[in-house]
């Protein structure tokens, strides 16, 4: 059964969770809490072996999904102003993006003189060797590009189908 790449990422996430739950469950049922001379109850519901067993066939779907995302990412190519790039560079791409817009617009939001103040009542005048209204719109730009790779990104994950069935967690 196909999905989408997108649904394909909820679902990793999902299975994390899930995995999460069965460890928990898994300390719930290795263990019970009796009085001394109290019998083990018969009937346990869920044992250790059955949720052992859930684990594996989640751990199971998440190595099979996680190759057909990681595949999906290197074979699918989206066009953006650098030209053609695989989908998990472009991922790559715009998370450089992103930091590159926080640091401009770090710089933006410094003045261009800042007194400070030296040893001895001295004055320090810190002057900033660059423009920051220029930096903002420095970061402006940059976070538009990141915007248009992310969105790109977007579309392509929504057009990208891999072969996995997830009826069984989603």
């Amino acid at each position: 059964m196909m999905m989408y790449l997108a649904d394909a990422v909820k679902l990793k996430s999902i299975l994390r969770k899930q995995l999460d739950q069965l460890i928990e469950e898994m300390e719930r049922v290795a263990f019970i809490d009796l009085e001394k001379g109290e019998a083990l109850p018969a009937q346990q519901g869920r044992t250790l072996t059955d949720v052992e067993a859930a684990m594996d066939i989640v751990r199971h779907d998440m190595r099979v999904l996680d190759r057909l995302v990681y595949a999906a990412n290197l074979n699918t190519v989206i066009v953006t102003d650098e030209g053609e790039m695989p989908l998990v560079e472009a991922i790559e791409w715009a998370t450089q993006l992103r930091a590159k817009s926080q640091n401009y617009q770090m710089l933006a939001s410094r003045p261009k003189r800042e007194f400070q103040y030296g040893f001895e009542g001295t004055t320090i005048i810190r002057h900033a060797l660059f423009d920051p209204d220029a930096y903002r719109l420095k970061a402006e730009e940059v976070e538009r590009q990141a915007h248009k790779v992310s969105n790109a990104i977007n579309a392509a994950n929504y057009q990208t189908t891999v072969d996995f069935d997830g009826g069984r967690y989603m």
